[in-house]
């Protein structure tokens, strides 16, 4: 028979630590901070050793408490991900989907209807948000992350890097100012992403022009958004190739110099390290990666 402390009293224990703070775990475990000392107290009596110095509402773990708490803490990160693996399998064919918003619009949503052709079985649920995830912390199972591709404890796999070339409506190509080269872009609005505004000083650069002064700006908070005033005429934008293809493909924008920069960063599939990939997962990964290929912009 196993000699283990009790269970309730190492989950109350576990947070208490984490938290630094009995109050703090009454609150994440729902519970009252009596209920939380009078736990920890248990443990410590059955233990035989003091985890925590207490002073006052402030607790810090004693040499003995961090010892047990990396081993706690590891136990029940096996436990976690060993009942993560096993719930993955009663809905193989459901997948959940967190995707950044601007490749979520302009580059999924438009392919959708080729996945549900190949997988009518398959549900997606998709969710967009541009914030990292805790996988241990969250029942998504995929999500599209835009970066470096640099992110710890989870698996990462590299889908598209991101080219930026100048786009702009073709009725503005065809009416506006002529742009035939780099430096007639002095008698445009450059489209500025607010938080990425060197961009448009790289291409220049690129393209072999120093410096222009354009006919006026626009800032705007997202690519998204850059990409959408292009389009309406309002000036010439910076877009990624991937995210516009369809609107290139189609007419709705155009290129008028094909001078690509690149940002060094890319877009990348990622999921928990070490998960087993259950069906609709497997499906989703493979059909992405497949389209990516298809719709390579350095194929153009």
């Amino acid at each position: 028979m196993r000699h283990l402390p009790p269970l309730k009293a190492l989950r109350v224990f576990e947070s208490s630590a984490r938290n630094r703070s009995f109050v703090a775990a009454s609150e994440e475990l729902f519970v009252t901070a009596s209920a939380v000392s009078h736990q920890v107290k248990t443990l410590e009596n059955f233990l035989g050793v003091s985890l925590f110095n207490r002073s006052g509402r402030k607790v810090e773990l004693t040499p003995a408490g961090e010892r047990y708490l990396a081993s706690v803490k590891h136990a029940f990160d096996e436990i976690e991900m060993a009942t993560q693996r096993l719930t993955a399998t009663h809905e193989p064919n459901v997948v959940k989907i967190s995707v950044a918003p601007n490749f979520l619009t302009r580059w999924l949503m438009p392919r959708m209807t080729r996945f549900r052709d190949l997988y009518p079985d398959i549900e997606l649920q998709i969710n967009a948000s541009m914030g990292l995830l805790d996988f241990n912390q969250t029942n998504t199972d995929m999500a599209v992350y835009y970066g470096n591709g640099e992110w710890d404890d989870i698996e990462v796999h590299f889908l598209r890097e991101v080219l930026l070339v100048p786009v702009c409506s073709p009725q503005l190509m065809n009416s506006g100012p002529p742009l035939e080269k780099p430096e007639d872009l002095e008698h445009h609005t450059l489209i500025y992403v607010s938080k990425r505004q060197w961009e448009w000083e790289n291409w220049l650069h690129k393209a072999g022009v120093d410096f222009i002064q354009p006919k006026g700006s626009l800032q705007l908070s997202s690519g998204q958004l850059a990409t959408a005033a292009a389009q309406e005429s309002l000036g010439v934008a910076l877009a990624d190739l991937t995210l516009t293809s369809r609107e290139i493909n189609s007419g709705q924008l155009v290129v008028p110099f094909d001078i690509r920069l690149d940002t060094h960063k890319a877009f990348y599939l990622v999921f928990q390290k070490h998960r087993p990939l259950n069906a609709g997962m497997k499906a989703f990964k493979e059909w992405l990666m497949s389209e990516m290929k298809i719709s390579d912009p350095e194929a153009a």
